[in-house]
This record gives structure tokens, C-alpha cells and sequence, in this order.
């Protein structure tokens, strides 16, 4: 457990405020959603007394005081995963995911996860919840992920994801011969029967994804998309919505659809590849601490390159039968 003692008093301009938007004030380094969560756990006092009704009124110059156990993540054990770390300062790691790498332990995979590898390489980041981790990648989806190193890092970065200040961009390649680029705009929910499904649904959560083409091929069109909102399973529910699911994506897309006279050398090359098709390749964010304006890019891994590869020559072998 990691001890946290706050303490600040409160300013006169604060005076008539509920208390969770003071605390929010005085401490801008934790969430809305901590501070009120602490708050009905009866571990914040006004003046010496407890409070447990974030919307209290503030009436000025009061004491706050703090004193909370944050239970750190040493309940999962560190392992020694090696990390393809793409950037790294005092505060934020970026890291580029490979294929067949879990983000965070879960029924079934209680070991072997991008957590347990940053509990091994950075102690302290036990201190962080969910080890840092403010997004995730699916377990077979490849690229960019950042990691917060300190709880205000991942504050700030938690914010600025909400705010959709955070511009994530992938590529993929779906099924069906796409003609333009667009928008999908379709709230999003868990699956009503399928549990560790998601589904675009007219109560769900908001959530948007641009895409444009890059290359057409023979019944298959390869992407760039950015994410506005980051819902789970987002990019691959969206695609599957519009009736273009990503090659592989078996969750999402059913049986493989090969193009009609396919070579054997191409059937073989699809059948090898075996996960969706979707690779985030770019990140860009304001530095959560210094306000900088990075970005990063990871190319494209080597089993994507090999599709893109065989999606080429298929292509250029039967472009003369093609009428757009």
C-alpha cells in the first residue's frame, strides 16, 4: 500500500463550492473521480471532520486534509517480459506492442501481460494504478501504447484521453473493396448476449472513427483510421458495422472471403496470418507534465508487411481482370 497525506486550505474565491470541485482545485494532480471517491470513503476532513457528501458547500478558508492507503499492484507479480520501448522520461513510457501481448491481466491471463512487465522493469510504478496503463491495445492488435510512470502523469493523460486530446491513428486492411473514405459515428456498448463481445447500440457510450483508403486491392482495402473516442474493440466493431470487418478479425469478421482464382502461394499467405489486421502506427500527445507537443510513429510489424506483401502481388496478377 502507498500512503498519500494531502493537506491545503481552502481560498476564499472557493466559498460556495461543492466540496468535490474544491478538492478538484486544491488538487489537480488526482481525477474528479478519485477525490470523490475518497470523499464517500470517508478519508477527506473539513476542519478536523469527516465528510463523505462530495456535493458538501465550502464556506472558505477551511482545512482539508487527506490521508489515504492507494493499493499499489504488487497483487499481480513482476515478470521479465522484454518492452520495445519507443520513448521514455521521468514521467511517461511509450512503448511499441507486439502481436500476442496481453495489457492487463484478466480471466485467463493472469501472467505474461505488459503489466507484469512494468511491475519487473519499474518498481515504483506499483505506486500508479493499473501500473500506468490509461489505454489499451488488444491482445493481437500491434503498436504505440503510452504508459503514465506517476499518478500525475496519468491524471493528466486520463484528461486529456476524455477531452480527446490524444490523437491515435492505425491502419488496417478490411474486407470489401471500399470506394471513399468516411466517418463512423455509432454509440457502442457490451454485446447484449455475447459478454466479451461489443456492439454498436443506440444507448451506448459515444464513439467516433475517421478512416481513409490507402491501397485497393482484390477484395480487400487497406486503411488509416483515427480514433476520437476509445472504446473497446472500437475500430473493429465500427469496420464490422459498416460491413467492412478487418481481415482476421474472427471475433468480428467470420470466415476469410479470398478473391476468386487466388494462388495457392496467397491462400497460404492469408491462413498464416492470424489476428485482425490492425496495427496502430501513430501516437500524438501534449507531454502530461511539460506541455510538449510529441509524436511518434512505429512502423508496420513484419507479419503486416508480409499481407501487404501478398495483397500486392495478388493485386498486380489479376489487375487486367478488374473493372475499377
Amino acid at each position: 500500500m502507498a500512503l498519500i497525506t494531502l493537506s491545503a486550505d481552502v481560498q476564499p474565491h472557493q466559498a460556495g463550492q461543492r466540496l468535490d470541485q474544491t478538492l478538484a482545485e486544491l488538487f489537480p494532480d488526482y481525477s474528479r473521480s478519485r477525490l470523490k471517491t475518497w470523499i464517500e470513503s470517508e478519508l477527506v476532513k473539513v476542519n478536523g471532520q469527516i465528510q463523505s457528501i462530495p456535493r458538501s458547500k465550502i464556506y472558505g478558508n477551511e482545512s482539508i486534509e487527506i490521508n489515504v492507503d492507494i493499493e499499489d499492484e504488487t497483487r499481480f507479480q513482476p515478470e521479465n517480459l522484454p518492452l520495445n520501448i519507443v520513448y521514455e522520461d521521468e514521467h511517461i513510457l511509450v512503448i511499441n506492442k507486439p502481436k500476442d501481448f496481453v495489457v492487463h491481466p484478466g480471466a485467463g491471463n493472469g501472467s505474461g501481460t505488459l503489466l507484469n512487465a512494468l511491475l519487473f522493469h519499474y518498481q515504483t510504478i506499483a505506486e500508479v494504478p493499473r501500473a500506468g496503463i490509461v489505454h489499451r491495445l488488444d491482445k493481437d492488435t500491434t503498436g504505440l501504447m503510452v504508459v503514465a510512470k506517476t499518478i500525475p502523469a496519468q491524471t493528466k493523460l486520463v484528461r486529456d484521453l476524455q477531452k480527446r486530446k490524444i490523437t491515435r491513428e492505425y491502419e488496417a486492411v478490411a474486407y470489401g473493396i471500399m470506394t471513399q473514405g468516411g466517418t463512423v459515428d455509432e454509440p457502442m456498448s457490451r454485446h447484449p448476449t455475447k459478454r466479451t463481445h461489443m456492439a454498436v447500440h443506440p444507448l451506448g457510450k459515444p464513439a467516433v472513427t475517421h478512416y481513409r483508403i490507402m491501397e485497393r486491392f482484390r477484395n480487400y482495402t487497406r486503411l488509416r483510421l483515427r480514433l476520437e473516442t476509445g472504446r473497446t474493440h472500437q475500430i473493429r466493431v465500427h469496420m464490422a458495422h459498416i460491413a467492412h470487418p478487418l481481415l482476421g478479425d474472427q471475433t468480428y469478421g467470420g470466415r476469410p472471403r479470398p478473391p476468386k482464382n487466388a494462388s495457392e502461394q496467397f491462400l497460404t499467405a492469408l491462413n498464416q496470418f492470424k489476428r485482425q489486421a490492425l496495427h496502430a502506427v501513430m501516437l500524438r500527445l501534449h507531454h502530461p507534465i511539460t506541455g510538449e507537443l510529441m509524436e511518434w510513429y512505429a512502423p508496420l510489424p513484419e507479419d503486416f508487411v508480409n499481407l501487404i506483401n501478398a495483397l500486392k502481388e495478388d493485386y498486380n496478377l489479376h489487375k487486367s481482370e478488374l473493372d475499377y
